[in-house]
């Protein structure tokens, strides 16, 4: 989902529209991620997980790293959560995977006390502002994967990030998959039945191009031939 809203230069403060579940506060964030290489879409096949940087930031009272993510409120869907938070606290706008939901954990705050479920997305990063609401309390730093699992503090996040590279390889997994021909029966006996008349029956014959017996080019011809 692209980030289509007005973005706003002051974060949100506050909790009178924050979210609760059986009094777990609902917080929300990201996993941005960018192509080292080339400036690619995230549908690239074959991608490995060391062709990716991932950004995370500093927390404003401590020199601990970790993904953007703050309060889920009552007036915003969950992705459009994600996105605004993600550009308060890293300055960067792009693409929420939706169809890549990494998951729910519920954790408990230290410095707060409290019960929290963290929901996390995948953001494919298109654009890196200069200026961000959270610039003068927080840093950037653009990491490859191991060295982000390292550094991330919340544990629940670098299971987060787990999840992200399972996704990535059972992605490339099933690319690699050699296709196989299967025939339709269904419609194969729906055409045998199409012919009524008792004196004509009909014959499958395979026909392959010569020297070459990819799937492509595998055809079934039928043959009709009267009866003697």
């Amino acid at each position: 989902m692209a980030m289509t809203k007005t973005l706003s230069m002051i974060s949100r403060t506050g909790r009178d529209l924050q979210r609760y579940n059986d009094g777990c506060r609902q917080v929300v964030g990201c996993i941005p991620y960018r192509y080292r290489k080339t400036n690619q879409s995230s549908t690239v096949q074959g991608t490995q997980i060391d062709d990716l940087e991932f950004l995370l930031i500093s927390s404003q009272k401590s020199p601990r790293w970790m993904f953007p993510k703050g309060g889920w409120e009552t007036d915003e869907a969950l992705e459009d959560a994600a996105l605004r938070e993600t550009f308060e606290e890293s300055g960067v706008i792009g693409e929420v995977e939706v169809h890549e939901f990494l998951g729910t954990w519920n954790f408990k705050s230290k410095s707060q006390g409290t019960f929290h479920e963290g929901h996390m997305f995948p953001l494919l990063v298109t654009d890196e502002l200069d200026d961000w609401p959270e610039k003068t309390v927080r840093k950037r730093l653009w990491l490859k994967f191991s060295e982000a699992r390292e550094v991330c503090w919340h544990s629940w996040m670098k299971e987060a990030l787990d999840v992200f590279a399972s996704k990535l390889t059972k992605r490339n997994k099933e690319e690699e998959e050699p296709q196989t021909c299967a025939f339709d029966e269904l419609s194969y006996e729906q055409t045998i039945g199409a012919v009524s008349d008792p004196m004509f029956c009909v014959e499958p014959r395979i026909s392959i191009e010569a020297n070459d017996l990819t799937c492509e080019e595998l055809r079934i011809s039928l043959v009709v031939k009267k009866q003697q």
